[in-house]
C-alpha cells in the first residue's frame, strides 16, 4: 500500500486502486459495526525481544530484536512462532510499513484490537500514548508523527505481570503450567493491529439501541478531529436493498442522538420479518455519510437490528415473548492460539456448531471476546452473555482496574443484537467476602447500577453461581453429577423459600441475607462438566472434568440423562452447560480440542432440546454413575491442594469453581 491518504474528497470513494485489496469488509474488517474503506492490516510479521529486567524504557533502548512473532498471537501461543510460556513481564514489538501521508489535511488512525494489560506505543520513535486493560480497543492519531516519504516504523511495549492478582485477568494462570481450571498466560497484542485514514473531521463512534415497544431504533453519532460548524449525518437503513429510512440530522457539539421511528403498520406478520432472533437473525444495513456545507467528508458502514429483551416476572423475555435460554458455557480458547481465534472461519465453525447441537447461544466465559465472533453471533443468530474477567484480589487497584475496562467493554459491544445479558461478575471472584464484607457486596452493587446506567436495555446478572445480592436473573452453579438429585432439588414439589434458604450447591447460599429471591428468572448457569479424552490423547490420565466416562456411549447416557432432568424443570428459564470444547487440561466439552463432536451431533441437539424428556427411562437407568468418580476441581487429580503457596483465588467449600 504506497499511498494510504489519498482520499479524493476525503470520501474514500470505491476506485482506489490499491485500497481495494484491503477492503474486506465484509470478511475480515477488525471493528465490523463501524467500517471504512480506506485501512491497512498490520497483521504479520513483527521483530520481537523479551526485557525481563525492564531495562528499556523507550525504543532506541532494546539491544537487539532477536525474534520474529506473527502478530495477532500472543508469544506464549504455537502459532506465533514464539511459544513461550514462561514468565515474561514486558515484552517488545516493531515493524514497518509503507505509508506515506496526505497531503489535504487527512488524519491517519492506528488502532489495537487488545493488548494485554498495559501498552506503551511509538511511531517513527515519538511516543503517541499508552492504554491499560487487556480485553479493550484504544487507538492513537500518529498524523503528526509519520515520516513524508518511505516507511513508517511501529513500536510497542507491553507489560503484563504474571503474578499480578488484582487485575482482570480471567482464565489467565498465575502459576508456570496451567492447573485445574486456568489456562495458558496470553501476554502482548493477541487481537488485530490496523491503520486507517480518516478525514479531518470523521465520524468516530455509533451506537444503536431497537426500541421495539415503540418501533423506533435508537441512532447516537459521534464525531472527532476538527470541529467544523453546519456538519450534518446522514442515516439511511436498509433490508435486502429496501429502503425503510433516509434521514439528514444536524450535528450538535459534535453529536447527534436521535429515535428513528420505522413505519409500523401494527401487523404481526409485518413485524415478524424485520425482528432479531436466533431462529431468523435479521440484521439491518446502515450507511452513515458526514457532510459539510454540500461536501461529503466522510462515510462508514454499520448494521444494528430490531429485537428487545427483558425480563418479565420469572421469564426472560425475547421480542415481547417468553423465551427458554440453551446456553453452553464457550472459553474461547484455541489449542495453537490461545484467547486469538485461529481464522473468521473459525469462529463461523464454532457458532454453527454451537446451533447444531440445539443451543441458541453461549455464556463466553471470563472472556471478552473479539468483535468479529459477535458480528458472526449476530449475522448467524446466537444470544451472547457478555462476563467480564475476574481479578481474584479485592484492593482499591483492582476496584479501579475492572470499573474501567467493563465500562470500556460496554461501550465497545452495546450494539451488538447478540448481546442479550451483561455478567459482571462469577462466582465471587475478586470479591471472596461477600457474605461477610460489606465492601464486596458494595461493589458487587456497583457494578450491577454502573451497567444499568451505562444499558438499561439488557438484564445483568450480578454475580453468576451463588451469593447473589441485586440482579436481574437468578443464576445458579451445580455440578451434581446425579439427574434424580437434581430433578428432585429443583422440582415442583420444593418451595422457593427452602431452595434459597436451605440448599447450598457447591458450598455457597444462593442469596445473601437481605436479598431474598424476589420473583426474578431462576437458571441453571453452569451444570455438567462431563470429561473425556480420548484414550491416545497425551495425558488422557489426567484430564480434568467434574465427573469423568470412559467412553463416548457413557458419556452421551450422562449428557442426555442431565439434560432431561434439567429440562424438566419447570422453574428454570433457562440453562447453560458446561462447556463447548476441550480446553487444554480440561476434557468436559461436548467437542474435541479440534472442534470434532464426541458423539454425534444429532444426538447431542436431541438432548439439549428435551427431546428425550418424556422418557422416564433416561431418569432411573442405571448406567455407571460413581460417587467415587466425581473429579471435582480442587482434588488431587487437578493438582490443587489447600497448602499450594500462591495465594488461592475464591472458591466454594475448598474447591475452585468453574
Amino acid at each position: 500500500m504506497r499511498l494510504l491518504g489519498r482520499c479524493l474528497e476525503n470520501a474514500c470513494p470505491a476506485d482506489m486502486g490499491e485500497l481495494a485489496m484491503v477492503r474486506q469488509l465484509e470478511i475480515s474488517y477488525p471493528r465490523p459495526q463501524l467500517q471504512r474503506g480506506n485501512w491497512l492490516n498490520l497483521n504479520g510479521d513483527w521483530k520481537f525481544a523479551y526485557d525481563d529486567d525492564g531495562l528499556w524504557k523507550q525504543p532506541n533502548h532494546v539491544s537487539e530484536w532477536n525474534r520474529t512473532i506473527v502478530v495477532p498471537f500472543a508469544p506464549e501461543s504455537k502459532r506465533s512462532g514464539i511459544h513461550d510460556t514462561g514468565f515474561h513481564t514486558n515484552c517488545w514489538y516493531e515493524r514497518s510499513f509503507d505509508l506515506e501521508p496526505s497531503q489535504d489535511s487527512n488524519r491517519v488512525l492506528l488502532h489495537f484490537g487488545a493488548v494485554d494489560y498495559r501498552a506503551r506505543v511509538w511511531v517513527n520513535h515519538q511516543f503517541v500514548g499508552e492504554h491499560e486493560g487487556g480485553h479493550t480497543p484504544f487507538s492513537f492519531d500518529i498524523t503528526s508523527t509519520l515520516n513524508l516519504e518511505g516507511e513508517q516504523i511501529v513500536t510497542v511495549w507491553a507489560h503484563d505481570d504474571p503474578h499480578d492478582l488484582a487485575k482482570p485477568r480471567g482464565k489467565q494462570d498465575w502459576q508456570l503450567d496451567a492447573h485445574s481450571i486456568w489456562y495458558p498466560r496470553t501476554s502482548g497484542i493477541w487481537q488485530t493491529v490496523w491503520v486507517e485514514c480518516v478525514p479531518k473531521t470523521y465520524i468516530s463512534r455509533l451506537r444503536w439501541t431497537p426500541h421495539l415497544e415503540r418501533w423506533e431504533i435508537g441512532f447516537e453519532g459521534f464525531t472527532s478531529g476538527e470541529m467544523l460548524e453546519e456538519l450534518q449525518l446522514k442515516v439511511r437503513l436498509s433490508i435486502a436493498g429496501r429502503l425503510l429510512v433516509n434521514d439528514l440530522y444536524e450535528v450538535l457539539n459534535g453529536e447527534v442522538h436521535r429515535r428513528i421511528a420505522l413505519s409500523d403498520p401494527g401487523i404481526d406478520d409485518y413485524r415478524n420479518t424485520l425482528l432479531w432472533s436466533p431462529e431468523k437473525p435479521t440484521l439491518i444495513d446502515a450507511q452513515i455519510q458526514l457532510w459539510h456545507q454540500g461536501r461529503l467528508l466522510d462515510e462508514v458502514k454499520s448494521y444494528t437490528a430490531m429485537r428487545s429483551v427483558s425480563i418479565q416476572r420469572d421469564r426472560f423475555m425475547l421480542n415481547g415473548h417468553p423465551y427458554y435460554l440453551r446456553l453452553i458455557l464457550d472459553q474461547g480458547y484455541w489449542q495453537d492460539t490461545l484467547m486469538t481465534p485461529p481464522s473468521d472461519e473459525a469462529l463461523r465453525l464454532d457458532i454453527e456448531l454451537t446451533k447444531r447441537m440445539g443451543f441458541n447461544g453461549v455464556r463466553k466465559h471470563q472472556k471478552i471476546e473479539d468483535p468479529r465472533f459477535l458480528y458472526w453471533a449476530d449475522a448467524m443468530g446466537l444470544l451472547v452473555w457478555e462476563e467480564m474477567p475476574s481479578a481474584y484480589r479485592f484492593t482499591p487497584k483492582a476496584v479501579q482496574r475492572i470499573t474501567q475496562e467493563w465500562t470500556e467493554a460496554i461501550e465497545r459491544d452495546v450494539s451488538h443484537p447478540c448481546i442479550v445479558a451483561w455478567v459482571p461478575f462469577n462466582e465471587s471472584w475478586g470479591v471472596p467476602n461477600l457474605t461477610e464484607t460489606a465492601a464486596h457486596r458494595h461493589y458487587v452493587q456497583a457494578l450491577y447500577y454502573l451497567t444499568k446506567t451505562l444499558d438499561p436495555t439488557r438484564p445483568v446478572i450480578g454475580n453468576d453461581g451463588w451469593e447473589s445480592a441485586t440482579t436481574d436473573i437468578l443464576a445458579i452453579h451445580d455440578y451434581d453429577n446425579q439427574p434424580q438429585r437434581l430433578a428432585k432439588r429443583y422440582g415442583s414439589d420444593v418451595k422457593l423459600s427452602d431452595l434459597f434458604d436451605r440448599q447450598r450447591p457447591g458450598g455457597r447460599i444462593l442469596t445473601l441475607d437481605g436479598y431474598p429471591h424476589q420473583g426474578q428468572p431462576i437458571m441453571l448457569t453452569e451444570f455438567g462438566g462431563i470429561a473425556y479424552a480420548r484414550p491416545d490423547a497425551t495425558d488422557a490420565d489426567k484430564a480434568w472434568g467434574y465427573v469423568r466416562s470412559h467412553d463416548t456411549s457413557d458419556l452421551q447416557h450422562r449428557y442426555s440423562s442431565l439434560l432431561g432432568a434439567v429440562n424438566r424443570v419447570e422453574i428454570f428459564s433457562g440453562f447453560c452447560y458446561t462447556q463447548l470444547t476441550d480446553t487444554f487440561q480440561e476434557a468436559n466439552g461436548l467437542l474435541y480440542v479440534d472442534r470434532t463432536p464426541k458423539f454425534s451431533l444429532e444426538a447431542i441437539a436431541s438432548a439439549t432440546l428435551g427431546r428425550e424428556s418424556d422418557n422416564e427411562a433416561i431418569l432411573t437407568a442405571p448406567g455407571t454413575w460413581s460417587e467415587a468418580e466425581n473429579v471435582l476441581p480442587g482434588t488431587s487429580q487437578a493438582g490443587w491442594t489447600e497448602t499450594h503457596p500462591i495465594q488461592s483465588v475464591p472458591h466454594c467449600s475448598g474447591h475452585p469453581g468453574s
